[in-house]
């Protein structure tokens, strides 16, 4: 555990502490448990690594690493990882990969030929057009700027971070491209296309890894 407290766990106290699979979190006989967190012996204790969350009685854990979940509409950058004769397989950084049927592809192809439109390890701009009940998504690559990624880099923020990197109105973002000349585009799925000159997108990837940083920083001793 990051934070020293009482052994009566965090039961009166308002101060934001993270926690470890294991550790002791309060007496079951004046807490309850929420997410993350079960009773043993008498005794809450995590079973998520994440932030202590406690609301009255209530005591659960918001995991520090979460998962992408795809949502309708949703902007994603993902990875062409296989085909079948009129299917791409996605990778957009969820649990389940997308599928870009070859009718919302991003050109005509003929039935069997998708890889001369989109190969294996290709970078795409597309949409998530639906989302099944089991998280699985359909993406479109039908629509006003998406397209395959030919120049650039891209980039992996942590989903939960995504937020402080960004920064509010994405005034970080905007301080990165003024200061290096770049073409920035922030995905839903925290993925981030940087595009312009050699020397520009190493400055760029340079000063995203040091917000990612910052932010890591900022969460860790939990701040707002």
């Amino acid at each position: 555990m990051t934070r020293g407290r009482g052994a009566g766990g965090p039961h009166g106290s308002r101060e934001s502490v993270l926690v470890a699979p294991g550790d002791d979190l309060g007496d079951s006989k004046e807490l309850e448990p929420g997410h993350g967190v079960i009773v043993v012996d008498g005794r809450l204790k995590a079973v998520k690594q994440g932030r202590m969350m406690k609301d009255g009685k209530n005591v659960g854990i918001q995991p520090r690493r979460t998962a992408y979940v795809p949502r309708p509409s949703d902007l994603v950058i993902g990875f062409v990882e296989g085909m079948t004769n009129n299917i791409w397989f996605i990778d957009i950084g969820a649990p389940f990969n997308a599928i870009l049927p070859l009718s919302l592809g991003p050109s005509k192809a003929s039935f069997g030929g998708l890889r001369s439109v989109l190969d294996v390890g290709d970078a795409i701009l597309c949409r998530i057009q639906e989302v099944e009940e089991n998280h699985s998504s359909v993406a479109t690559m039908k629509g006003m700027g998406l397209r395959k990624l030919k120049t650039g880099s891209v980039e992996s923020v942590d989903p939960h971070l995504l937020g402080r990197v960004i920064g509010s109105k994405g005034a970080n973002l905007s301080q990165i491209k003024e200061k290096t000349d770049t073409r920035i585009i922030v995905a839903d799925n925290a993925r981030v296309w940087i595009d312009g000159d050699v020397e520009g997108i190493i400055l760029a990837r340079a000063e995203l890894g040091a917000m990612m940083i910052k932010a890591k920083i900022s969460e860790y001793r939990g701040d707002v």
